[in-house]
């Protein structure tokens, strides 16, 4: 895993910060595609990427776009706006329409905060889906009936800050992490009863488990294939990154070490790296500030999909060959030479 930038691939990523025109290009090649553009550093990148991808818009005119998940019996994706309160719906031919509402804050008094809303969402074996509820403070599931089942809201007995990803193995228990983010002051808000930033796992039996409190601001996670890595990313900009820890077979984290720098992207006010997925060779696509970054298994940073906007979170869709990508306002698609696991 790379802990030391190459040179080359320095310059390479700051080159991609810029934006560059239609009609540049750099080492790899890179592919416009209307205001969205395909960077390319690495041959291994064109057997995930293929040369005539395109990055499609398919959804716009959102305010805060997270949490997509894609629902395989519907055929429809679902993600959050966090600004808005809402989960949204969308599906091929039929465009967008609100799914929940109110999907993270439920609460009567005013919101004074930016971020009320759900943020990552996943679905359970059972089809019921399962939200990261920002203004609740909580993990919450919404059953058939249309009522919500608290699952965590507490660590012991003091309120989470605001759960912001989360994900299931295969043994049916959530990881989760909780930045402050859906607080109305972040770190400095004084309900926050939690002195840190930690990574949860929750039990199918409702017990609650910090496994690290060693980020700052814990945002995405996404396991390996073999389910022996966890990957997590820390949006702090004292140390943004994406970290890799081991996974014990009790469930608990080791070895915590640094996956990949994000310091090249760093951006107010978006400074780190944010949601990600794995496909099924291990392959990560992450995002961050203008972009999503594909990484390999070993660490190498292999190409790029640059939206130009902070882009959020991914997931695998439709027959797991299509990554949809939330961005700023917006949604996007690609179809790629891979697929993903656990989508």
């Amino acid at each position: 895993m790379k802990r030391v930038w190459p040179l080359l691939q320095v310059l390479l990523a700051l080159a991609a910060l810029l934006y560059l025109g239609p009609n540049d290009s750099l080492l790899g090649g890179e592919t416009a595609a209307g205001t969205v553009r395909i960077l390319r550093l690495d041959p291994r990148f064109d057997k995930l990427v293929p040369r005539d991808a395109v990055l499609e818009k398919v959804a716009d005119e959102f305010t805060w776009v997270e949490g997509p998940v894609w629902h395989k019996q519907g055929g429809y994706l679902l993600f959050s706006d966090i600004h808005a309160n809402a989960v949204f719906r969308w599906k091929a031919g039929e465009g967008v329409s609100q799914f929940l509402y109110p999907s993270g804050y439920t609460g009567r008094a005013p919101f004074t905060g930016r971020e009320p809303g759900s943020n990552g969402l996943v679905f359970d074996a059972e089809g019921r889906l399962v939200l990261a509820q920002h203004g609740d403070r909580r993990i919450a599931r919404l059953e058939p009936d249309g009522r919500l089942t608290v699952l965590a809201d507490r660590y012991q007995g003091r309120r989470l800050n605001s759960p912001n990803d989360l994900v299931f193995d295969s043994k049916g228990n959530i990881y989760f992490t909780d930045p402050p983010f859906g607080l109305p002051l972040a770190f400095d808000d004084p309900a926050k009863e939690l002195g840190f930033q930690g990574v949860y796992r929750l039990a199918p039996n409702g017990t609650l488990t910090l496994l690290t409190r060693e980020l700052k601001a814990p945002n995405g996670l996404a396991f390996s294939p073999d389910e022996k890595v966890l990957y997590v990313t820390d949006v702090h900009p004292d140390q943004a990154a994406w970290w890799a820890f081991d996974l014990r077979p009790d469930g608990t984290l080791a070895n915590r070490r640094l996956f990949y720098d994000a310091a090249p992207w760093k951006r107010p006010p978006f400074f780190g790296p944010d949601g990600l997925k794995v496909d099924h060779e291990g392959n990560l696509f992450a995002a961050r500030p203008g972009g999503l970054n594909v990484f390999a298994p070993d660490g190498t940073l292999l190409g790029s999909l640059e939206t130009g906007a902070p882009t959020s979170n991914c997931a695998w869709g439709e027959d797991g060959s299509v990554l949809y990508i939330t961005g700023g306002s917006s949604l996007y698609r690609i179809r790629l030479a891979t697929k993903g696991i656990k989508f």
